[in-house]
């Protein structure tokens, strides 16, 4: 079985209160991007040629900085299998192409991708809702790769309602353009200093229809610490976005496009770069 886990972006992040359990409560709208993505092959494998700990992995393309069994490929495969005795032993052949460190959910989809690739494998059976309750333990946006259509989502990225169709409808025939540059953000640079909407009453982004008005709180921590993503943002501008920010905790910039945009390897040196058309 061959599966391509998708990388995803956040239409504004509104980041509202601190959880008793060390989480956040954020709000955003989730929307895939479809194009860009890494490639997953999975198949099962006989009892007798299986290793001791029930599985092997390969990996190609980007090098990822942890060992396999600290992958959340890995872990939902191992989250999987302890929940349900069914779950056989896998081969696992993983090509990395979207970037990490670049909030682009790209852990989160191989692991909502893997959950699935299992479920399917071994006849589970499982609900889209049930998969979203396995994975959502592995990391915030694991959920939203479960559907992988574009979503409102509230709670720590887990609780999922309809897009806003006001939004949605400004991005139809548009041109997204993805920049990410050398640096990588942590998730712990990113909510330092952080100012939690509640905390001064300010408002979420609950029923806000026009794109051009969400906003990512991210960007007032990020941006003082790595001003070069500060600085892609005003250069997507400038090139006529008519809409930019950060995506998640960064390090990626996006941009939205009327019409498709020229010479971008050009115009960004040493940066990743992705452009695919919004349907």
């Amino acid at each position: 079985m061959i599966l391509h886990p998708n990388a995803k972006i956040n239409l504004g992040l509104a980041v509202m209160r601190k959880r008793a359990d060390g989480y956040h409560d954020l709000q955003t709208i989730f929307l895939p991007v479809r194009e860009l993505h890494d490639e997953l092959t999975v198949e099962t494998l006989p009892a007798d040629r299986a290793p001791e700990e029930g599985y092997t992995f390969r990996q190609e393309g980007i090098t990822v900085d942890c060992p396999p069994e600290q992958n959340l490929i890995i872990r939902a495969y191992l989250t999987m299998r302890a929940h349900y005795p069914q779950v056989g032993p896998v081969s696992i052949l993983f090509r990395k192409n979207i970037p990490f460190g670049a909030g682009l959910g790209g852990g989160s989809a191989d692991a909502a991708f893997m959950a699935k690739a299992v479920n399917e494998l071994f006849r589970l059976g499982l609900t889209d809702e049930q998969l979203e309750a396995e994975v959502s333990p592995l990391g915030a946006d694991c959920a939203f790769f479960i559907k992988n259509r574009p979503q409102y989502a509230e709670g720590i990225g887990n609780i999922f309602s309809p897009a806003p169709e006001a939004v949605m409808a400004q991005l139809e025939g548009r041109w997204l353009v993805l920049i990410k540059p050398e640096c990588a953000v942590s998730t712990g640079q990113a909510y330092r200093g952080i100012r939690r909407r509640e905390e001064d009453g300010r408002e979420g982004i609950v029923g806000q229809t026009d794109l051009s008005l969400l906003t990512n709180d991210f960007e007032d921590t990020v941006f003082p610490l790595f001003p070069e993503i500060a600085a892609l943002k005003e250069a997507l501008l400038s090139r006529g976005a008519i809409y930019a920010a950060m995506s998640g905790s960064g390090a990626t910039v996006f941009g939205i496009f009327s019409e498709e945009q020229q010479g971008l390897e050009e115009a960004f040196p040493g940066c990743f770069v992705h452009q695919e058309k919004l349907a």
